[in-house]
Formats: structure tokens, C-alpha cells, sequence
């Protein structure tokens, strides 16, 4: 799995030119999925975003987590997370994780951080989404679990 993980003062994500999700601060994830991946790998790497110690303190240093600050997830289906444009112009998705099983794996993670203690949105697997978001920072991680 590939996570871009963006801290975010806000973020809104669009289908269709409709609005259908909005997040405070907090963080939007890019999530890529292998073919290795299993649901074990979906329940890692919620527990690594939420306490990822990302957010300042009283001063000013990184040591806070997601769930410290009570901030929003926002997790968006990006199968293009594991591009490979190394040889010719048109990018290569054959690492990525077969459609059924990207979407099964991405089911099971809006599943399971519907358990989490903050509050979770996330876009459509398959859809064509706009995402506009602020970045705070910046501060943008990219993690392979």
C-alpha cells in the first residue's frame, strides 16, 4: 500500500462537479493499493495515519497526533500511486492492485475508520474526483507499507 499523506487546514472533494465531502483540519490520504495488500495492511496503515505525530504543539513542534488534535480524514482511492513512467512517456499501472481487489480492500478501509474516534470522509472508488485542499506546511508524506 501507498499512502500520500497531506496535513490540511481544509479540504473538499468533488464528483461530478458536486461536492460530496469537506474536512477541517486534519489530513487527506492518497491511497495506492498493491496486489500484496490485505485487509491486515488497510488496518496498519489507519493506525499509522491517525497517529502519525504530524500537528505542533504548544511549541510548535510536530509532536501531535490526528487523534490528539481531534482533526478529520479524508481517504481518496488513487490507483495512479503507483505509476511507473520509467521507461516512455505513457505510465505503466500494472503494480497497482486489480480493480476488484482496490476496491474491496478501499471498501474495507472507509469500513473500519467508521470505528475511529474523529471524523472520517472519503471520495468513490472508480470515480473521476476533484480534490482542493490547503496544505499545511506544506507538509506532505508519502509512506509504503
Amino acid at each position: 500500500m501507498r499512502l500520500v499523506v497531506q496535513r490540511v487546514t481544509c479540504a473538499k472533494l468533488r464528483v461530478g462537479g458536486r461536492l460530496i465531502q469537506h474536512i477541517e483540519q486534519g489530513l487527506v490520504v492518497l491511497v495506492g493499493m498493491a496486489p500484496g495488500d490485505t485487509e491486515d495492511t488497510v488496518q496498519a496503515a489507519l493506525d499509522k495515519v491517525c497517529n502519525l505525530r504530524i500537528f505542533a504543539d504548544t511549541a510548535g513542534k510536530a509532536n501531535l497526533s490526528l487523534a490528539d488534535i481531534g482533526g478529520e480524514l479524508l481517504l481518496v482511492p488513487n490507483f495512479t500511486l503507483y505509476a511507473d513512467a520509467v521507461r516512455g512517456r505513457r505510465p505503466s499501472f500494472t503494480a497497482a492492485a486489480p480493480p476488484e481487489l482496490a476496491a474491496a480492500l478501499f471498501a474495507a478501509m472507509c469500513e473500519i475508520s467508521e470505528a475511529l474516534p474523529l471524523r472520517v470522509q472519503h471520495g468513490v472508488f472508480g470515480a473521476d474526483m476533484q480534490v482542493e485542499l490547503i496544505n499545511d506546511g506544506p507538509f506532505t508524506l508519502v509512506l509504503d507499507l
